[in-house]
């Protein structure tokens, strides 16, 4: 498994799916959870057939180590080592693709690093934290009560999980909640819900430092191009909020995604690469066009 240095000198693994053979503008996925192993992406509903995928291990996740500094592992200071990956590839611009909490990075590494962005996907993106739209999840929540998986689901994130448990409890309590993040509760979805392990100290340096006050100005002037991806049905963030991030983007737009929970690959995925595939071959076809007139 390849590593690179981050400007601490610390070495972090990443994994490269696919065929790596044009780094003129790599295609960099960050995973959500926070701090979720990334073998839960999979290969993006087969998006590694048609791009080279490079998925880094984030702190303490996975085979990279954790932080010495907690604030090292947070979500806006991660930022700088996927910039220490771009360099470390070769490459001259990266289109980023996060989901879940991984967009906090995502979102992070662009406002931070815009001259070397080709194009941003969001996948799922918690918006609550840049924009006052109220989510419509308690509606979609109440529209799927009597499903006994998912009502167990839903009193577990109305709930906390043992923290004091570790990892073990931290990740016990992921999976009795995991049937409200997604459409509907098949054997499919609960497949791909028992892959990938949460990692309770990285999550907690994930959200260890708070991003700047001004980072909705920031994201106006991102001039790149921004998919951002919801789903219809996804009771963790609702479409409202997600809509309204995407708006604050001047380039941003949004595709909703029918019978879809928090996971579109997994539920939707012809959907998905229909929304991501034409996205991707413009931004990696042409990133010194879609970065022309950054700041």
């Amino acid at each position: 498994m390849p590593t690179f240095l981050a400007s601490d000198g610390a070495s972090l693994h990443y994994d490269v799916l696919g065929d790596e053979s044009d780094r003129a503008c790599a295609v960099i996925v960050l995973a959500g959870g926070a701090a979720r192993d990334p073998g839960y992406l999979g290969d993006l509903a087969g998006l590694t057939g048609s791009f080279p995928l490079v998925v880094p291990h984030l702190r303490g996740v996975g085979r990279s180590p954790a932080p010495d500094r907690v604030e090292d592992g947070s979500f806006w200071r991660q930022a700088e080592d996927i910039e220490a990956l771009r360099v470390h590839l070769g490459a001259e611009r990266v289109v980023v693709v996060g989901h879940s909490a991984g967009t906090r990075l995502a979102i992070a590494y662009a406002t931070q690093s815009p001259h070397a962005l080709a194009g941003l996907v969001l996948i799922t993106p918690p918006a609550g934290y840049l924009v006052d739209e109220p989510s419509e999840a308690g509606a979609l929540i109440d529209a799927r009560r009597g499903e006994p998986a998912f009502d167990a689901a839903v009193a577990a994130l109305e709930g906390a999980p043992d923290l004091a448990g570790g990892d073990d409890a931290f990740n016990a309590w992921q999976q009795t909640s995991a049937p409200a993040t997604y459409a509907s509760w098949g054997p499919v979805e609960q497949e791909h819900a028992s892959i990938g392990r949460w990692h309770l100290d990285a999550a907690r340096a994930f959200f260890s430092v708070e991003p700047p006050h001004d980072l909705r100005e920031r994201i106006r002037v991102v001039s790149a191009p921004v998919l951002v991806i919801a789903g219809a049905h996804d009771c963790l963030t609702g479409v409202a909020p997600v809509r309204a991030l995407a708006g604050l983007f001047p380039t941003g737009q949004i595709v909703v995604l029918e019978r879809c929970g928090h996971y579109p690959w997994v539920e939707q995925p012809e959907a998905f690469r229909a929304a991501v595939d034409p996205f991707l071959t413009a931004c990696v076809a042409d990133p010194a066009g879609t970065a022309a007139d950054r700041r």
